[in-house]
């Protein structure tokens, strides 16, 4: 049973009943819209048709009643019956042809919604993707997409066809008979009123139902997925994920039952109303037949026409609330399409053509955007509000400042939170600098086209992400087009030709969702092989060998030393076989390079990185990169 105090509730909240319908929202609908006039114009002409045909059966039955039957006329009788079976083919072929129109646009809109927001949403900053909920941004995608289409197919059809049709029944009732085509005016009132005070809150509650499905839906992408399923199968509580799916779900529940006994109270007053114009009619009418005022045809077709009318009447008068709720839709997507990606070209920009690997850091100062810049509080869910906020007034880097020479290796240690992935992420654009300058060769990247600027840099992490797809897809996810014989090139280098070469699919083997199918050094080797199909002149190694054993270990150094042949490298590493080996070693700490040098000149000069060697790197055997640490 629906709580009468949320009903009551609903029907006080002033901003839900002065909603009304926002016309720049309908004047962009209309721009998506535009490239289907042609479409369009034939739907309408379609749906115009069927508003037209269905108004004149009443007047077949009005001939048969007060023409045919009482002169005893055969022939009368059979053009009637033949009438409304050519009608009713008309109507048939009006409505395929209202349908393949309705589904040409309607699909249309959906494809190009789906890619903009596809687009749009890809080009956002990585702070984007950390605060907001996978699901989220799929309801968007799917659910939200489809609502928006519906509001132009759907809707704009109904109530097409509800205006023509009221018009051309109106002037027939009138022909037939003024005073009870005024009659049945008399009650438009009573179907304006309930529209007027349901319809706003119908639309916040469709707005709160995609929310409530998005939060739902994140639940299972989470929980469904490689990863969560492994957390959540290791930890073993399949009660509590249960109960924390179940109070979604049924808050879903809870608010589709509402949605629907909204809708039914408004279609059960509209529906009395008409009741009670309609039995005016039998009453006049048939008080007017009686009396010799009307034929007993005309009244017949009365009845039906005020049912007709009636019927329209009741869409129209809710069209206020379709148009409401269908454009939640529309809002909805339009709010992702209008957040603004924090990272974009600037005008101008240039492209970084054959770099030589020159990376400098000029007095470089770093802190985290404000969550409002970088993030939609809709789409980061109830558990955003639960997570601390990040202090954007914390500096994560200051004033950080050194030059990296074309094809040197610099190691950067530190102990942990210092700064180290987000100075190698800043190089790449993943991260804005707030002061100072990051560049490569002699351009800011600042100033360079971020399509040319992540072609010249390639990333190894420390958890590689592998597609759910073949080992060759994921390969030329780097170079499209790459022939077989670049893959197994490599691959080769990479040292792990042999391993595919064995699978029973080679190439076409399918690695798995995020490449779970391969062992970790596996996923780390085609990573690297990635890497060096993509050729890049600047190489980031994240921590990449960190959590290996010694045996994958060595296999995957055996990789990154031809990885980083002739290449510009900035590693960030645990392990002091990769740190002893770099060329220069920057200490990372408190967001500030404290510390620079080789190995042997760190360690006497006795400072935070001898510190870290003697508690961090003591226990390890240093040796050069291609050896065991």
């Amino acid at each position: 049973m629906m709580d009468h105090r949320t009903l009551s509730g609903f029907s006080r909240d002033k901003s839900i009943r002065a909603r009304d319908i926002d016309r720049a929202v309908v004047k962009r609908v209309l721009r998506y819209v535009a490239p289907y006039r042609t479409a369009l114009i034939g739907f309408l002409i379609s749906v115009i048709g069927g508003a037209i045909a269905v108004a004149f059966p009443p007047l077949l039955l009005k001939s048969l009643l007060d023409n045919a039957v009482p002169h005893h006329n055969r022939t009368m009788v059979a053009w009637i019956a033949l009438g409304a079976v050519g009608l009713a083919f008309g109507n048939a072929i009006l409505s395929l042809v209202q349908r393949w129109y309705s589904s040409k646009i309607g699909e249309g809109l959906i494809y190009d919604l789906r890619v903009q927001l596809f687009d749009h949403v890809q080009r956002m900053p990585i702070a984007f993707f950390t605060r907001s909920q996978l699901g989220a941004l799929q309801s968007r995608m799917n659910n939200d997409v489809i609502g928006a289409q519906q509001a132009v197919t759907s809707t704009l059809g109904t109530v097409v066809s509800n205006v023509i049709g009221v018009a051309v029944t109106l002037v027939i009732m009138a022909r037939l008979d003024w005073r009870i085509t005024l009659l049945t005016l008399i009650v438009l009132p009573a179907f304006i009123y309930p529209a007027r005070r349901i319809g706003p809150t119908l639309a916040k509650i469709t707005r709160e139902g995609m929310q409530l499905n998005a939060e739902m839906n994140n639940l299972t992408v989470e929980r469904f997925n490689v990863a969560g399923a492994l957390v959540a199968k290791l930890f073993g509580r399949p009660e509590d994920d249960r109960h924390n799916f179940s109070s979604r779900a049924a808050r879903v529940r809870d608010i589709g039952v509402r949605s629907a006994m909204y809708s039914r109270v408004l279609f059960v007053v509209l529906g009395f109303v008409a009741a009670a114009g309609t039995a005016t009619v039998y009453w006049i009418g048939g008080d007017l037949a009686i009396s010799g005022a009307l034929s007993q045809g005309t009244v017949a077709a009365l009845v039906l026409l005020v049912a007709q009318i009636y019927q329209p009447l009741a869409q129209l008068t809710n069209s206020r609330v379709d148009i409401l709720t269908t454009l939640v839709s529309f809002e909805r997507v339009f709010e992702v399409l209008d957040f603004p990606a924090a990272i974009t070209d600037r005008p101008g920009a240039v492209t970084l053509e054959q770099p030589r690997g020159e990376i400098t850091f000029d007095h470089v100062w770093f802190r985290h955007p404000d969550a409002a810049t970088v993030s939609l509080p809709s789409l980061e869910g109830a558990a955003a509000g639960a997570a601390p906020p990040v202090d954007s007034e914390q500096w994560i880097l200051r004033d950080v400042d050194f030059v990296v020479a074309p094809g040197e290796t610099i190691a950067l240690v530190g102990p942990s939170g210092a700064g180290k992935t987000t100075t190698a992420m800043l190089i790449a654009r993943i991260h804005e600098v707030v002061q100072g300058r990051v560049m490569i060769d002699d351009f800011d990247v600042r100033d360079v086209t971020l399509d040319s600027l992540h072609a010249a840099i390639g990333l190894v992490p420390q958890d590689p992400h592998l597609f759910h797809d073949t080992i060759r897809n994921n390969m030329q996810y780097a170079r499209p087009g790459a022939t077989d014989d670049e893959i197994t090139a490599a691959l080769r280098d990479a040292q792990i030709l042999d391993l595919v070469e064995s699978l029973p699919s080679g190439f076409d083997t399918i690695v798995g969702e995020r490449g779970y199918r391969m062992s970790g050094g596996e996923k780390q080797r085609l990573a690297i092989a990635r890497l060096l199909l993509k050729d890049p002149a600047i190489v980031i190694l994240d921590e990449a060998t960190s959590h290996l054993d010694s045996e994958s270990e060595l296999q995957v150094q055996h990789a990154l030393t031809r990885a980083l042949e002739g290449r510009t490298a900035i590693v960030i590493a645990h392990r002091l076989s990769t740190i002893v080996s770099a060329d220069r070693i920057l200490v990372v700490d408190d967001g500030r390079i404290v510390e620079e040098g080789t190995h042997d000149r760190l360690l006497a000069r006795n400072g935070t990185y001898a510190e870290l060697y003697r508690t961090q790197y003591r226990s390890q055997t240093a040796g050069p990169i291609g050896e065991t640490a």
